[in-house]
């Protein structure tokens, strides 16, 4: 199967009671009329330059056509070859004096935009900012008179089952409305920012940048792809969240570009395992891998803490927790509760911004080299050695890792279950630095005496770390 892009961006409002079912309207009629003046056909153009391919007849040798064809074909060859590609799409009005919010994907790269209303009208369209990360872009149009707007609503109320609407140009057949329901919501397709709403309403390509509405006309979610295994709906649409999507659009209004929050820490799930390891009361919040040098390093968070809450919401799975840091306001001071050794903690750490900052190298103390005869230790299924130079360069491990050194696993055992494999470093045991095997053995046979099933690990491959609770109950 493959993604198809489609038109989309839409926004979900509409104050429904959380008990109460939406019915069946006995018609979209009323609706459809009322929106359709503030949804946009976009078309797009760009002027695409290609070598030529210079393809060559075949020229019998002594042909009195000889000279002429060589002669033709070298004035040819290399030439490039322009011409004008043009490419369809949807949006919607959201401010009288013009601005518009449609896809990235659907003006990328584009020379020239073209706007038509619903009335006919057609505008010349001026790129305000793009979001590739979100995949929106806001235009801005010059209206002789104020544009009819829609405005977003709350996605966060959209419930499964809900009925919403979509308008938008599909397959160049402008201002087409289909109807469907929310089939599901908190969908996940590339990245870190995804917060699709999955809807059954019939979405094709052009409708990309469309809105995709809720019953009171809120804009809920953009229209974005379809999951298709033939370029066509079959019902398995995604329109990204207005609850991405405003704060995006509001961004690109104010600065012409998105100024994320960023928290600066490498994060991974916190799964029965984990939370039972650290003796967490239920699986829940974004366990922290790593902190490299940023806010997040700043304000005292560590590796092992486990975030509860950031900024006054709840991190109930991991995913939750970049969504939420890239919404909130760079440079603001920020309330972070974190899980660490058995108890909750507080702490204040002050946003950098997200744009700013490329892959943080994590630093380390360089290593004192008093390690000449390696220990050897087998513990849980594990075969470790103590780390050396040796080691180093057959795994490629960075002079920044500390740790012991996988040099084997049994394949029956839970480490191996895990992940666990040759040539990976053990780096902390029940949250604890490790330096030798000896420590390893001591630190597993403590937590089997007290009584815990499962101990965590911080494994590291290439530098890169992750959490592992290996089961000891086995």
């Amino acid at each position: 199967m493959a993604f198809a892009a489609c038109l989309g961006l839409a926004v979900i409002g509409a104050d429904i009671g959380a008990a109460q079912a939406q019915s069946r309207p006995a018609s979209f009629a009323d609706l459809a009329e009322g929106l359709s003046p503030s949804v946009v056909n976009i078309t797009t153009s760009q002027t695409i330059t290609a070598q030529n391919p210079g393809i060559a007849p075949q020229i019998p040798e002594g042909s009195p056509f000889e000279d002429f064809f060589r002669d033709f074909l070298d004035r040819q060859d290399g030439e490039p070859q322009q011409r004008r590609a043009q490419a369809l799409g949807s949006g919607f009005v959201i401010s009288a004096d013009g601005y518009i919010v449609t896809n990235n994907h659907v003006i990328e790269q584009a020379d020239e935009i073209l706007v038509e209303f619903f009335n006919g009208t057609e505008l010349p369209a001026e790129l305000v900012g793009t979001d590739p990360r979100t995949d929106i872009a806001v235009l801005k149009v010059e209206p002789v008179q104020p544009l009819p707007f829609v405005a977003f609503g709350n996605s966060d109320l959209a419930r499964v089952g809900d009925w919403v609407l979509a308008i938008g140009n599909p397959l160049g057949q402008g201002f087409s409305v289909s109807a469907g329901i929310v089939s599901a919501r908190n969908r996940e397709l590339s990245g870190s920012f995804d917060d699709f709403i999955q809807t059954d309403a019939a979405i094709n390509r052009g409708n990309s940048g469309g809105p995709l509405f809720n019953m009171n006309g809120e804009v809920i979610g953009v229209n974005t792809a379809i999951l298709s295994p033939n370029g066509g709906s079959i019902g398995i649409g995604f329109s990204m969240s207005s609850a991405v999507v405003s704060g995006v659009v509001d961004q690109l209004r104010e600065f012409g570009e998105t100024r994320r929050g960023w928290l600066g820490v490498r994060i991974q799930p916190v799964d029965e395992g984990v939370a039972e390891a650290i003796g967490l009361e239920e699986a829940r919040g974004a366990l922290v891998a790593d902190v490299p040098p940023g806010p997040a390093a700043d304000g005292g968070v560590e590796a092992g803490d486990v975030i509860l809450t950031f900024d006054g919401r709840e991190i109930n799975e991991m995913r939750e927790l970049p969504r939420v840091v890239a919404a909130t306001q760079v440079g603001k001071a920020v309330r972070v509760i974190v899980f660490r050794d058995g108890r909750t903690r507080t702490l204040s750490i002050t946003l950098g911004r997200l744009e700013d900052t490329s892959t943080a190298e994590v630093e380390g103390d360089e290593p004192d080299g008093k390690v000449t005869e390696p220990e050897q230790a087998e513990v849980a299924g594990m075969t470790l050695l103590g780390m050396t130079e040796g080691l180093r360069d057959q795994y490629g491990i960075p002079e920044t890792v500390r740790g012991v050194v996988v040099i084997g696993v049994d394949e029956l055992s839970d480490a191996y279950t895990r992940g666990v494999r040759v040539g990976q470093v053990i780096s902390e045991v029940g949250q604890r630095s490790v330096d030798a095997p000896a420590d390893v053995v001591d630190i597993i046979a403590e937590v089997r005496e007290a009584g815990r099933k499962s101990v965590l690990m911080l494994v590291r491959e290439g530098g890169s770390p992750r959490f592992v609770a290996l089961d000891l109950d086995e």
